[in-house]
């Protein structure tokens, strides 16, 4: 079968097309006909040398995708031929407490991902691809929907009413932006671009904050909900943005802490914590339970992932460079079709 492997460390052209033996599946495994993938800043990493984990290589690259399941190994009752499944980040983490997650089981390093003609898949760490998503939107799920629902759900215990901030424009901070709106939060995204703050708003976000314009951004969440701040944060910055996401926050809020775009250096005053209650949680995507009750609700609310651009399977490293350099709004998603 054909694949694309991560020969080595140092750059997106270290990306190979090559030739696999078919895999076949063992007992309580699956095999998939991959029909589209997506990609994460995780994999930007990975494919650079910057991650703060090494893999050994080559690796096939890719955590995020959709399949039909074409072979079934011995014992599998959870899915059949013909099913449409997305896989789970965590494959051992079925449900409880981040305790039951195995770093040595995290699919697109360091095990092998979706980047590939077929791929094999333990019954366990699969889910049922919501009914009403497109193989390409469907592709975006396992890791930024279900970071933004287990943080803001799982976690969170999200109630009507709440003010949610959601930081940029990525893919976890629009799913949040959607999820939030149709659970009835009041949702304020920033962004560098007020086109970008008008597209959010047409998916549910009730104000936007242009960190450009308005450097001091922490004040303006306060002024937008008279001096009360955010009872939810969705914290992608790191360090550098995480002092004024203190600032914004409501007394007792929770601030998701879930990527590091704007760097990871940078000082945190940890008596701002004390003064305002916080608290503040690393979310590392969730579980295969989360995974699976987010899908309801994308289902029940009709919700549809935001998706950039969509590129061949086999210009994986076009894909890689777009979400490198290019902004994009929403997801980069590969098709396994073209």
């Amino acid at each position: 079968m054909q694949a694309i492997e991560l020969q080595a460390p140092g750059g997106i052209d270290n990306l190979r097309l090559v030739e696999r033996p078919m895999t076949e599946p063992g007992r309580q495994e699956m095999i998939i006909k991959v029909k589209a993938t997506a990609l994460n800043y995780r994999d930007v990493e990975i494919a650079r040398g910057s991650y703060h984990t090494a893999f050994a290589l080559p690796l096939i690259p890719l955590s995020d995708g959709v399949g039909e399941v074409v072979a079934v190994g011995a014992e599998v009752t959870r899915f059949k031929i013909g099913d449409r499944v997305c896989g789970t980040f965590w494959q051992r983490w079925v449900g409880g407490s981040f305790a039951m997650a195995e770093p040595s089981y995290q699919r697109g390093g360091p095990i092998d991902g979706l980047l590939s003609a077929f791929a094999r898949l333990d019954e366990q760490a699969a889910v049922l691809a919501p009914s009403h998503l497109s193989d390409v939107e469907a592709a975006t799920l396992p890791c930024p929907a279900v970071t933004a629902w287990h943080a803001l759900f799982t976690e969170g215990q999200l109630k009507p009413g709440e003010t949610v901030l959601s930081l940029g424009t990525g893919g976890v901070s629009l799913f949040a932006v959607q999820f939030a709106a149709a659970a009835g939060a009041r949702v304020i995204v920033t962004s560098s671009s007020d086109d970008k703050l008008t597209r959010a708003k047409a998916l549910g976000a009730h104000d936007g904050i242009n960190y450009r314009d308005n450097p001091d951004w922490s004040s303006a969440v306060l002024a937008l909900t008279e001096g009360r701040g955010a009872d939810h944060i969705i914290e992608v910055g790191g360090p550098q943005s995480f002092e004024q996401s203190l600032k914004a926050a409501a007394r007792g809020a929770q601030i998701n802490v879930i990527g590091y775009l704007g760097g990871s250096e940078g000082a945190i005053n940890p008596l701002d914590i004390f003064r305002r209650q916080v608290t503040a949680r690393g979310i590392p995507v969730g579980s295969r339970e989360s995974f699976e009750a987010m899908n309801r609700a994308l289902l029940v609310n009709g919700l549809r992932p935001v998706v950039d651009r969509v590129f061949p399977w086999l210009e994986a490293a076009e894909a890689y460079r777009h979400l490198e350099h290019g902004s994009p709004f929403g997801k980069v998603v590969l098709d396994h079709m073209q």
